[in-house]
């Protein structure tokens, strides 16, 4: 996958850091980094430096995990952590999702600096800057990790849209909003409105 300028529109080639050439970046590089308060990410041995995100943004992360703890970690059904966190998916690719739910039977995942392997169920939360990168190169890396599920949260149409992986490729369920529920495979059951998570 080669990653274009619109594609990057919201992530910046992090030039400036020292360290190996980009495209040449692993996880122990990016590991090694002083904690500058600055989120990264590595996407095909490209070291990226995400913006902060706004005050809308962190409101429907927030949203979110309050349902997806209620239904996933007071259930007993494993746990939810919230973004930043660092999810390894190989040696030249490490994510930070909004929000990520990794069920009992897959905690052995969740290590003391970071998840490694795929997560149950990631969610991103995009801007127009974003839709290009999350649809396309996150939407190709988490299918080839083997993550489930995979939901793409549109804050200004107000929607969430569910893939989930079949045959090693992602297929839609379907775009949601309003009263509309999420049809999801990872959190069945989940009695909640679409429009509850942009209050």
């Amino acid at each position: 996958m080669i990653i274009t300028e619109e594609d990057l529109s919201a992530l910046i080639p992090a030039d400036w850091v020292p360290g190996p050439a980009q495209g040449f970046w692993t996880y122990e590089d990016y590991a090694a980094l002083p904690d500058d308060g600055r989120r990264y990410e590595i996407v095909n041995g490209v070291l990226l430096m995400a913006p902060a995100p706004n005050p809308d943004h962190q409101g429907i992360v927030a949203l979110l995990m309050h349902y997806l703890v209620v239904q996933i970690q007071f259930a007993g059904l494993g746990r939810v952590l919230p973004g930043p966190v660092d999810v390894v998916l190989g040696p030249k690719n490490v994510y930070q999702p909004d929000a990520v739910v990794m069920l009992n039977e897959h905690m052995e995942r969740v290590q003391e600096k970071s998840i490694v392997g795929a997560p149950d169920l990631v969610v991103e939360i995009a801007s127009p800057s974003t839709a290009t990168f999350d649809r396309v190169v996150k939407y190709e890396t988490y299918a080839r990790a083997g993550i489930p599920e995979y939901w793409i949260v549109k804050p200004k149409i107000r929607s969430v849209e569910v893939m989930v992986l079949e045959h090693g490729e992602y297929r839609s369920l379907g775009v949601f909003s309003g009263q509309a529920m999420l049809p999801s495979r990872i959190v069945p059951g989940l009695s909640v409105k679409v429009e509850q998570f942009f209050v």
